[in-house]
């Protein structure tokens, strides 16, 4: 299989943290598949933008086929903390030695799953400070073994950007990183 990653998509998911991976990814030539993790397809965001997902995430056979498994924040971070099935597929994603990206609440998934611990350097949304405390705050992207953290929607195209690196290398991501021109100054006085 060409590199590919699984992204979960849950009520309440943060629209900009999942879409732009998924456009990246896709531009960068990787197989990119949206899960629902409801019971329907259609699932709506924390600003009312409605994705139509690939598939159910209960009908995916073998998880692990994927190379990547990209979670993004939102509102839907506090309802998935709570599915035992969402911890034990990150669980088994990281004992396979597979690569996980989390960003803004995501990482308290991590967190939950028993992957993320005070040895961990990440970063994530301000929010999260109270339950991850060791979060670096002055980074928009921390690679850490198998672990990707971001801050949050600000920080999307940047964590984006770190995944094409991990799937493909530095020259797809600065391929990717000059097509979209954020390669170029943000403002200019």
């Amino acid at each position: 299989m060409p590199s590919s990653a699984l992204v979960l998509i849950a009520p309440g998911f943060e629209e900009i943290e999942a879409t732009a991976p998924i456009d990246l990814l896709r531009r960068a030539g990787a197989s990119v598949t949206l899960a629902s993790c409801s019971d329907s397809i259609t699932v709506t965001g924390r600003s009312s933008i409605t994705l139509t997902t690939d598939c159910l995430l209960a009908d995916i056979k073998d998880p692990l086929a994927f190379n990547l498994l990209i979670l993004p924040g939102g509102p839907a971070v506090f309802e998935l903390r709570k599915q035992n099935e969402i911890l034990n597929l990150i669980r088994k994603f990281a004992e396979a030695g597979k690569t996980i990206g989390a960003i803004c609440a995501a990482p308290l998934l991590l967190m939950d799953a028993g992957i993320l611990s005070n040895k961990h350097a990440c970063t994530a949304h301000g929010s999260t400070v109270n339950e991850i405390p060791h979060i670096s705050e002055n980074q928009s992207v921390v690679k850490e073994g198998q672990l990707i953290t971001s801050r949050g929607a600000g920080t999307a195209v940047d964590f984006s950007l770190a995944l094409i690196e991990h799937l493909f290398d530095s020259e797809k991501k600065d391929e990717v990183r000059a097509s979209i021109h954020a390669d170029l100054p943000a403002f200019l006085d």
